[in-house]
């Protein structure tokens, strides 16, 4: 009995371990992210403190955003030469670095040397960039469903975290809820970041809980649609010779620039059409609490049906949600109000469930992570040009109308540019596979 009771943990550990590598993404994102995030918190603050123009204080985001874009490539050669436990620990060092230097800037540089290089570059090193590289790899069967879940630590965060900041600025300043940011990052992320590990095989398992080799072997040879195609070693230059990195490419830019865009000017749109601060406020955090179930829902939907589907289901979240700021132009709109947020959550936000799968089942391989980084600079310079054409826009025009109905654009544009890229005529999603 004891035996039989011995056989049946070891098949189920692979399950179990994987599941533990979802729960540390989980809380990894949740911090990375927020501490990221929490700059809005500390902005007004700081401003008010040391009477710094809002356009050099705020410019520290966007230099942060900037070196995430820079050295995305560098972070990806990193995970295929080390591994993602040590990119990740990296990331734990300069984020809580940045926060905790913090606490002692006196002058713009300062600002932007923490709070810009050290965070937006140690928040790269923890978020979904990396953690796309290494969760496929864990799971075939439930795959983007895996990474939805780890994935929602980002609303989690954003729930449970920043109001908690947010009452330690008000009662004991934003040089405290730095600090405390800080030494939580370190206390919590350096410990359970240890256990992560590239790949199932380099601890002697298999991925999505196979029983054995000869299972898992056959269960992803069932998947291959283009023997040829998954025959290919690919190498940055071989995949950048493609059209289907291409189309990766222009349909990441278009998913950051449709994602960043309107969360950038949501807020400040909302109340000049009427909203009270409050309402625009609430709706903003709304999007990431709705976000949670969508992420998961959907990325698990993708694995039954393929990525192209659950991919254009996304960009139609956002091409609703533009289309609902539109039409509150005419006036505030409680029921409109509504489906532009959950539009945005629940459809949109699915994007960061698929990233990982979908360029993995394209281009999986020994480099992958530098592939899979190359690719996170467009959508990272979508993120990056999102808002700021936007804002261009609305000063040309003196509307957002214009302003969004691009973004609108860019949201279908991203939706073909999947279907051009076609994962599923490279690799079949476990639910469409006879097992």
């Amino acid at each position: 009995m004891l035996h039989s009771l011995m056989a049946r943990f070891a098949a189920r550990l692979p399950f179990f371990f994987g599941w533990v590598i979802i729960a540390a993404a989980f809380v990894t994102v949740a911090f990375g992210v927020t501490a990221r995030t929490a700059f809005s918190l500390m902005f007004p603050p700081i401003v008010d403190e040391f009477g710094w123009d809002r356009g050099l204080a705020a410019g520290a985001f966007s230099f942060g955003f900037l070196v995430s874009a820079v050295i995305s490539p560098v972070v990806g050669r990193t995970m295929d030469r080390r591994g993602p436990r040590f990119v990740i620990e990296i990331g734990v060092v300069l984020t809580a670095a940045g926060l905790l230097g913090a606490t002692l800037i006196q002058s713009p540089w300062q600002l932007y040397a923490t709070l810009g290089l050290l965070v937006g570059a140690g928040g790269n090193c923890m978020s979904f960039s990396v953690q796309s590289q290494y969760l496929p790899n864990w799971f075939m069967r439930r795959r983007a469903l895996a990474t939805g879940i780890a994935f929602s630590g980002v609303g989690v965060g954003a729930i449970l975290i920043l109001p908690w900041l947010q009452t330690i600025i008000l009662t004991e300043g934003w040089r405290s809820a730095c600090w405390t940011l800080g030494l939580m990052t370190l206390i919590v992320l350096l410990p359970i970041n240890l256990i992560v590990s590239k790949r199932p095989q380099d601890l002697g398992l298999l991925p999505d809980g196979a029983r054995e080799a000869g299972a898992a072997i056959q269960r992803h040879a069932a998947t291959v649609v283009d023997p040829a195609w998954t025959s290919i070693e690919w190498t940055v230059a071989k995949a950048v010779r493609t059209a289907r990195f291409w189309w990766l490419a222009v349909g990441f830019f278009s998913a950051g620039y449709a994602w960043y865009a309107v969360q950038v000017h949501q807020t400040k749109y909302l109340v000049e059409i009427g909203f009270s601060p409050m309402q625009a406020a609430w709706s903003l955090g709304l999007v990431a609490m709705v976000a949670i179930p969508g992420q998961i829902l959907l990325g698990g939907l993708s694995d039954r049906i393929g990525r192209e589907i659950v991919w254009t289901i996304a960009s139609s979240g956002f091409v609703i949600c533009y289309a609902a700021l539109l039409a509150l132009a005419a006036g505030p709109s409680q029921p409109l109000l509504y489906v532009m947020v959950l539009s945005q959550g629940v459809l949109g936000y699915a994007f960061t469930s698929l990233m990982g799968a979908v360029v993995n089942e394209i281009f999986d391989g020994p480099q992958f992570g530098s592939i899979f980084s190359l690719i996170m600079v467009a959508l990272l310079a979508g993120g990056a040009a999102g808002p700021y054409v936007t804002g261009v826009l609305h000063d040309i025009e003196g509307t957002y109308t214009a302003a969004f109905a691009v973004a609108l654009g860019f949201s279908a544009l991203g939706a073909v540019s999947v279907w051009f890229a076609a994962p599923g005529k490279v690799r079949m999603v476990a639910g469409r596979t006879a097992s």
